[in-house]
């Protein structure tokens, strides 16, 4: 601290481990979300380039077809399609990787910067694109910097946010996802009949706007304290939340907050010791996966809770939703469609800011995995029956629909909050990072095969690829009820405490009786630690 404060032991009351908030507190946790934005708006703007006639008469090389002609022919084939969507999920994987190592070297908010300018890169060479490998290389490269920005940008938030409205904000950043994919059907809806390249090229150059705004506002806002206590650089922790919480450095909520959140680190450090680059990696996969506490146990939760967000099938609407609805034969305009399903999404999400917090993560993720698994057996069952019927493709619309807003109001920001909230200081960069790369590498998977699934030049399931997801989404209920722990009002260091000490489904009766602060008896002097108790070694089971 400066001037050689000393930072008392902390509050011996669960209840009081964290500092009150100001309005421009919550201003500078609700800002962060805004990563969200270009992360949707990158997502969103392929699905509608892809079916613009010009796209595909420059990079597909077809002539226009003649007027009252079949346009059967006049798409982009199907591997065109996959590579082109998933290059992009491919880049982001290995981003998300690489950013553990750089959040935990550089910092949260660093990172979060590279992103943008490795991301603005990737999208002048998107721009100046006027075939396959030029766009290709682009959207490789843009992948990089979002990978960067969508993992760290929830480790940010979920590292600053209160915790009694930590669910809201991070939900947020899902909110800012989905204001993003509709401002890029918007931008494309208006530029899909031009006959020049201003068609593709206004809808990928307008991206980079999200990126500068957000690198500029981010320029303005303070690194993570829990980055400076892993840094051990205590005066840096301090001074850091008392920027974000609104209060003076020497304030005793300042105080007490900082002594629980150190207290927590030591405590975490006897069971995970930093002896190396490597072992740093191999902690995230130590212990048993039958203990739920365990380090491994909770990198699987992380990682399965962005594949089951994946296999919720929701991007096959926002990335191939045009050409699918194009393919259902009886809609005149698959655009408006595909822009009317993105409004739902929108619309929806924020919702999940209330119900996250007043009835929890558990709930959230069971009820809208059930949802879903009804509302996409319904149109599978439908379009197999009577697929040709306009009728019955207005109920597949409809209920395509319902779906998005079970998805978008429930397991959209439910999926990221429950990884913001798993992992111990020790490996929450890497956790996340680890966590978020699956997200990727399972988008990059739909991505690739979905073309093959629907495409009518390969497997040409149409509706009944809902069958599939459908499927899927009866896993991600029964992974909801088995595995997912309720941590609704808890603050990061209370969710450590509840894995040791309870189970999922009796998660929602559990409350903290002690603090890490009061247990482990720590002083803070001069910027250093010192620790004047004494606590039992955690062991790694």
């Amino acid at each position: 601290m400066p001037g050689g404060g000393v930072i008392s032991i902390g509050s011996t009351d669960p209840n009081r481990i964290e500092a009150p908030m100001t309005p421009k507190a919550y201003f500078i946790c609700a800002f962060a979300a805004f990563g969200g934005i270009f992360f949707g708006y990158d997502s969103g703007y392929v699905n509608g380039v892809m079916g613009m006639p010009y796209f595909i008469h420059e990079f597909a090389n077809l002539p226009y077809p003649e007027a009252g002609a079949s346009a059967d022919y006049f798409i982009i084939p199907s591997w065109r399609q996959s590579l082109i969507v998933s290059i992009l999920s491919a880049g982001t994987f290995i981003g998300a990787v690489v950013s553990g190592d750089l959040a935990d070297y550089l910092g949260r908010r660093t990172t979060i910067l590279m992103g943008c300018g490795i991301f603005s890169v990737g999208v002048v060479l998107q721009v100046a694109s006027s075939a396959y490998s030029l766009l290709i290389a682009g959207r490789l490269i843009a992948g990089l910097g979002v990978g960067f920005v969508s993992a760290i940008i929830i480790l940010y938030m979920s590292e600053i946010a209160p915790r009694k409205y930590r669910g809201t904000i991070v939900s947020a950043y899902q909110f800012c996802i989905t204001v993003g994919i509709l401002l890029a059907s918007c931008v494309v809806y208006a530029t899909q009949n031009k006959r020049d390249s201003s068609a593709y090229r206004i809808p990928i150059a307008i991206q980079w706007i999200w990126a500068l705004v957000l690198a500029f506002g981010l320029a303005f806002l303070p690194e993570s304290p829990r980055y400076f206590v892993k840094k051990g650089r205590l005066d840096r922790a301090a001074l850091s939340l008392s920027k974000i919480r609104g209060q003076p450095v020497d304030s005793e909520y300042i105080q007490d907050e900082l002594a629980e959140i150190v207290a927590n680190y030591e405590y975490e450090k006897q069971a995970i010791p930093q002896t190396g680059y490597l072992s740093s990696w191999a902690n995230c996969f130590k212990g048993s996966i039958f203990v739920p506490s365990s380090n491994l146990r909770r990198t699987l939760l992380g990682t399965s809770a962005q594949m089951m967000q994946q296999w919720t099938g929701i991007n096959f609407i926002f990335y191939f939703g045009t050409t699918f609805f194009t393919q259902l034969g009886t809609i005149d305009n698959p655009f408006l469609i595909s822009l009317i399903t993105t409004l739902v999404n929108v619309c929806s999400t924020p919702i999940s800011f209330w119900t996250v917090e007043r009835f929890g993560r558990r709930p959230l993720l069971i009820f809208g995995a059930l949802g879903m698994v009804v509302c996409q057996f319904i149109i599978a069952i439908a379009g197999t029956v009577d697929g040709k019927s306009p009728t019955t493709v207005k109920v597949e619309i409809a209920f395509i629909c319902i779906y998005i807003f079970f998805f978008a109001s429930t397991w959209g920001p439910g999926a990221w909050v429950v990884v913001g909230e798993m992992f111990p200081l020790p490996i929450r960069a890497r956790g996340v990072a680890l966590s978020v790369s699956s997200n990727w590498l399972w988008n990059c998977v739909i991505a690739v095969i979905t073309p093959y699934m629907v495409g009518r030049d390969k497997g040409d399931l149409g509706p009944k690829v809902f069958f599939v997801w459908g499927s899927l989404c009866v896993g991600c209920f029964f992974w909801a009820y088995f595995l997912v722990f309720e941590t609704k009002g808890l603050s990061l260091e209370q969710v450590d405490r509840l894995l040791e000490e309870s189970t999922p489904r009796k998660s929602s009766k559990w409350a903290p009786s002690t603090t890490y602060a009061n247990d482990m008896e720590i002083e803070i002097k001069d910027g250093h630690m010192e620790r004047l108790g004494h606590v039992e070694n955690k062991e790694v089971v």
